[in-house]
């Protein structure tokens, strides 16, 4: 029975262990399958990637799409719009010319006036005695000049008198009637000094008169007061007579205004003296006004590159006020065509304009300077020439390099 029962045991033991082993090989035929299925996803996965990189890259190289057009030249019909400022067809600051107090001032800001109409009246006890005593001395002048002219008349009366009895002889000494001769020539050349220093007096007298005169300040011009610095009381004088003399009064002609436009020098071929101008003001919102081009500087401002231009316009209700900013319709008479673009082909930068020019399959910006614009059409300036091909709107995804395909609009 032990026998028996010892070989029982060692039966169980020997199954068991080929239940261990059999459960090993599985765990381990499990792990190589897990493993087998992980590297398999990785090779699928890696395959996929790499078919849709390629997928990407193809279609980055793929030709862009564009619509394109013909860079042509042509003569726009433009109107274009400039600012302007009006200015007073005349304008002065009225300074005394001689220095003085100011008694009166008769004039305000916003006074019509007209020309030598009293505007203020001067205080200058000075030169009213300057005056004065010229008045005196051509008094004095003329009264030594009339004794001087009766005394040259009693004595030339007497020479000839002496001269008619000398024919009878032995009437009158030689000595007599040469005396007398003498005195009537030094009568004759005392007069003509007396009459120079009355002449002199008299001049002397017209001048302290215009100086007087000065005193009472006129107007230059018809014209509105437009500021006054003074009121009665001030020390007045000539400008620059004393440091920074400020004007008595600002006088500006209305009925007439200067329109000033710096036109750009692109725009000034063409400009005609006499052709009517439009304009607006934002104090008549709708409403034209007209101005006639009467003046041109004929010479274009280095520093801003555009040529100052005038034109006349009539104000007879002083409706319009110097100091406005007008703003301008300004036609523009082209003498030789120019390069114009469709507006939409044309691309802005921060500081610059472009366009896309397509060459040999590929897009290439082009710095420009633009003109005007008409009818959706604009004037560029810059390295294109007529025939170029350049797409017909601006996008984000057109920049120098990328390869496109351009359709020419019809």
């Amino acid at each position: 029975m032990p026998c028996c029962k010892a070989e029982g045991e060692s039966f169980m033991q020997h199954k068991n262990w080929i239940r261990e082993m059999q459960s090993k090989k599985s765990s381990t035929i499990s792990i190589v399958v897990l493993i087998g299925g992980i590297a398999s996803a990785a090779l699928f996965a890696g395959c996929n990637s790499k078919s849709k990189a390629s997928a990407t890259v193809a279609q980055n190289n793929a030709p862009v799409p564009v619509e394109a057009v013909k860079v042509t030249a042509r003569k726009l019909d433009l109107m274009i719009h400039l600012p302007g400022e009006l200015q007073p067809y005349e304008e002065v600051r009225v300074f005394p010319r001689v220095s003085g107090f100011v008694k009166s001032i008769s004039v305000d800001r916003g006074s019509v006036v007209h020309k030598g109409q009293l505007i203020a009246v001067l205080s200058a006890p000075e030169i009213v005695a300057q005056k004065a005593e010229a008045q005196a001395k051509v008094l004095s002048a003329e009264n030594q000049r009339i004794a001087g002219e009766a005394k040259l008349a009693a004595d030339k009366s007497t020479y000839e008198r002496l001269n008619d009895a000398a024919r009878t002889p032995g009437v009158i000494s030689d000595q007599e009637l040469d005396t007398a001769q003498k005195t009537a020539e030094a009568d004759q050349a005392r007069v003509i000094a007396l009459r120079n220093t009355a002449e002199a007096a008299r001049a002397n007298l017209r001048s302290a008169a215009e100086m007087e005169r000065y005193l009472r300040i006129t107007a230059p011009f018809d014209g509105v007061v437009t500021k006054r610095n003074v009121h009665p009381g001030a020390l007045v004088g000539p400008a620059g007579a004393s440091g920074s003399q400020p004007s008595m009064v600002r006088i500006e002609q209305v009925s007439h205004l200067r329109l000033v436009v710096a036109v750009p020098e692109i725009y000034v071929a063409g400009v005609q003296k006499g052709a009517t101008v439009d304009f607006t003001v934002p104090a008549f919102p709708g409403r034209i006004f007209h101005g006639t081009i009467a003046r041109l500087a004929d010479s274009v401002d280095i520093s801003t590159r555009t040529m100052p231009v005038e034109m006349d316009v009539a104000n007879p209700k002083a409706e319009l006020y110097s100091g406005m900013f007008p703003d301008v319709q300004w036609h523009v008479v082209r003498t030789q065509p120019a390069l114009v673009v469709p507006s939409t082909a044309i691309g802005r930068s921060t500081d610059q304009s472009f366009v896309m020019r397509i060459r040999n399959g590929q897009a290439e910006q082009v710095i420009v300077k633009t003109g005007g614009t008409a009818n959706g059409m604009t004037e560029i300036f810059g390295g294109l020439q007529e025939g170029d091909v350049i797409a017909s709107q601006v996008t984000d995804d057109l920049h120098t390099g990328v390869p496109v395909e351009a359709h020419l609009a019809m």
